[in-house]
Order: structure tokens, then sequence, then C-alpha cells
């Protein structure tokens, strides 16, 4: 990567954006379930030059349902996924910490620094990038990092890329 060229980035919440949200925690590979459409659909964005990153809280690594290696399991078999379509996810970045068990943190979302740390390794475009999440805490992130943010239903997914969804 040129680091004189700013990247535009498509940061993705994981849970209820690219995997079916349960509700609770998706704790192991077995509760991991894409959405239907989100491979098309990310695709789509990869295609039109976004480089991609998931930007997610998995608060369950600090309340001890699941381990660190269960979350990099998951975001291993979602690579395979997308490398199998002809893209990328470029990096995932995920907190770990709940303000119950470990006290608050600036990662965890609608903390912004996850975003920030990604718009910097990867020479990013803030005012280029989008985020699709289905929280406020998702949008509250992007915007305090300068990056326009799309809220969306849990479990709606990621919509196939279409320029009217960047009207700001």
């Amino acid at each position: 990567m040129d680091k004189g060229v700013l990247q535009k980035i498509l940061f993705l919440d994981r849970d209820g954006i690219i995997n079916h949200d349960p509700g609770d925690y998706t704790k192991s590979l077995e509760e991991f379930h894409i959405l239907p459409g989100f491979l098309r659909a990310a695709k789509s964005w990869f295609d039109k030059g976004y480089v991609l990153v998931v930007i997610t809280n998995q608060a369950g690594i600090d309340k001890g349902l699941y381990t660190r290696n269960d979350v990099d399991a998951i975001h291993q078999f979602l690579q395979g996924n997308c490398i199998r379509e002809g893209f990328r996810i470029e990096s995932f970045y995920y907190c770990e910490h709940h303000p119950d068990f470990s006290g608050k943190c600036l990662c965890r979302k609608p903390g912004s620094l996850m975003i920030e740390k990604a718009l910097h390794a990867l020479n990013g475009d803030s005012s280029q990038s989008v985020m699709f999440g289905d929280k406020p805490r998702d949008i509250e992130a992007a915007n305090a990092a300068g990056v326009y943010g799309i809220l969306r239903d849990t479990n709606a997914g990621l919509p196939v890329f279409d320029s009217s969804l960047l009207a700001r």
C-alpha cells in the first residue's frame, strides 16, 4: 500500500451486520452464521475501492464466555469465505473489555479508538470512509472518528454498494 495515497475504508460492525446476532453472544464458530448476501455485498464495496475492516466489541472474552482464540477462529473462518469470493478483510479490531469486569476502556464502542487505530494503520481518509453498524454506539464511534456512520437494523446485513447510501 502506498502510504501517500489515502484509503477509503468500509468499517463493519460484526454481529448483526456480518453474521446473525442471536442477542446474547456469538461464542463459537458453531454459532457464527454469515448473513445471506453479506459476501456479495462486501465484494461490491471492495470492488468500489474500499478497504474492509471489522470493528467489534467482544466483551464475552472479559466475561469468560469465550476466548481470544474463539474470536480469532471466527475471523479466520470469515476471512476464508471472503477470499473464496475474491476479496479480503484487511484488518480485524476487537475490544475484549466490559466495564463491569475491567473498568472503562478507550477502545470499546462507543469509543472511537479502534477506528482511529485502523485509520492510522491503513492511511485511511476518514472523510471518504463509512461504517455500518446495528447499534447507536457503532455510529457514535464512527462519528467521533470523523467517519460517516450508517445505522442498519440488527441482522439486516450489509447492503450492496449504492452511491446513494453515501448521501450525507
